[in-house]
């Protein structure tokens, strides 16, 4: 290329998307400086990649760049240094991990849920459709995932779950790779707060095998593979915050914000699904195509490989771009456009693809399907506050999404279901 793209620019992360096109066209696997990483940006590569876990795997002891910060932080404000995520684990490890959950996120388990999850889409609009108007990420889009999950897993106070909020927002931040020192210190600090939430409740539903919830299920249950022994506390912290809540709630939350932008700037597409609500789980599928709610992820190169003749050294690291791929015209005619029509569109890879999946699909998908069904229904027109809006993004290379959204609008009487 002629000059530098720098991935790192805050405008870029802002929005990234003229050069991940740059990217695409000129330089599929580029070496980013500041990252130290080799980055993945054409649909066929990053698909390639993921598919070959052998030579690309996600297994990395330093997860972070300041990992000894972290681990140091951890120890001086009382907790434990977490295990690694199954996001952070190959085979064999990562399949024993996944099967702890594979049983409560499996796609017929999901649907069994879609009642509970429509009543608290309406409950959670209840709140603030007399206002005529609600910050929506505040009001809706964090709330009903997070509510969701909690559920799930057991946790259902609405004053423990906005002080989960506080601690996955902080894992996420320090995971975006954007902070200071002092700032990655203070996000390990507010884990630890949680680890200390959290640890009480795990020691009681340890020796509670009546109680209820996939949170007493996963530490109670006996792995052989583990030398038939438990979750010790640092793999039960992990499943706690980073397993359950971060990857339960985080990513939908993002992807919600963005929907309901882009059908406030998009009148047509929205008169359509207004029309015929049955055109919304198309459009969930161009929106996590559109707007990946993760950018990005990590691998490590364990023998040399070259891509597009350009060689990547074994113990390099990769950061394949999901939100690029989806963006590749190569893979995706127009790919600039939001087509309900879209024959491939299932092929995005918003929730990655082969071994590391992502386990939650089937529940964000159903979560924004009906979440989105619900705000069509009650909200009968829907306009951004004027002067209200930046439309910023949080500033990170993995987890894209808008910080606040400002919305007007006027109700419309629920439409209970026959």
């Amino acid at each position: 290329m002629s000059d530098q793209v720098d991935l790192m620019d805050p405008a870029t992360i802002e929005c990234p998307y003229p050069a991940y096109e740059r990217l695409r066209d000129e330089a599929p696997v580029y070496f980013e400086p500041t990252l130290q990483m080799y980055v993945i940006t054409r649909y066929d590569d990053v698909r390639a990649v993921l598919r070959d876990t052998k030579r690309f795997v996600v297994s990395n002891r330093r997860m972070h760049p300041r990992q000894d910060l972290i681990n140091e932080t951890f120890v001086k404000a009382g907790g434990v240094v977490p295990a690694a995520a199954m996001t952070n684990l190959d085979n064999p490890e990562h399949r024993v991990l996944r099967g702890l959950y594979n049983d409560t996120f499996a796609p017929a388990s999901i649907e069994r849920l879609a009642g509970y999850v429509t009543d608290l889409a309406h409950q959670v609009i209840d709140r603030f459709i007399d206002r005529g108007r609600c910050e929506l990420i505040r009001d809706f889009t964090t709330p009903f995932p997070l509510g969701v999950i909690g559920n799930i897993m057991g946790i259902e106070d609405p004053g423990d779950l906005a002080r989960i909020k506080i601690w996955t927002d902080a894992w996420v931040q320090r995971r975006g790779l954007q902070q200071s020192d002092a700032e990655v210190v203070r996000t390990t600090e507010l884990e630890v707060e949680a680890q200390k939430f959290f640890q009480p409740i795990i020691d009681r539903l340890r020796e509670d095998p009546e109680a209820p919830g996939l949170l007493g299920e996963v530490v109670r249950a006996v792995v052989p593979e583990w030398g038939n022994r438990r979750m010790n506390d640092a793999e039960a912290q992990t499943a706690c915050l980073q397993e359950m809540f971060v990857a339960g709630a985080e990513t939908t939350t993002s992807a919600f914000g963005h929907a309901l932008k882009i059908l406030i700037e998009n009148r047509g597409l929205q008169e359509r699904l207004r029309a015929d609500l049955d055109l919304v789980p198309a459009f969930v599928e161009e929106l996590l195509r559109f707007e990946s709610p993760v950018q990005s992820h990590f691998r490590r190169v364990t023998a040399d490989a070259e891509i597009h003749g350009v060689l990547i050294p074994a113990g390099s690291m990769v950061n394949i771009r999901y939100a690029s791929a989806n963006r590749d015209d190569r893979q995706f005619d127009d790919p600039e456009e939001i087509r309900l029509d879209r024959p491939n569109s299932g092929r995005h890879l918003g929730f990655g693809q082969g071994t590391h999946l992502c386990l939650g699909a089937s529940l964000a998908r159903l979560e924004l399907r009906i979440g989105l069904r619900a705000l069509l229904e009650r909200l009968a027109e829907v306009w951004f506050i004027d002067g209200a809006n930046d439309f910023a993004h949080h500033p990170n290379i993995v987890v894209r999404g808008l910080k606040e959204l400002h919305i007007g609008f006027t109700a419309a009487a629920r439409q209970e279901a026959d």
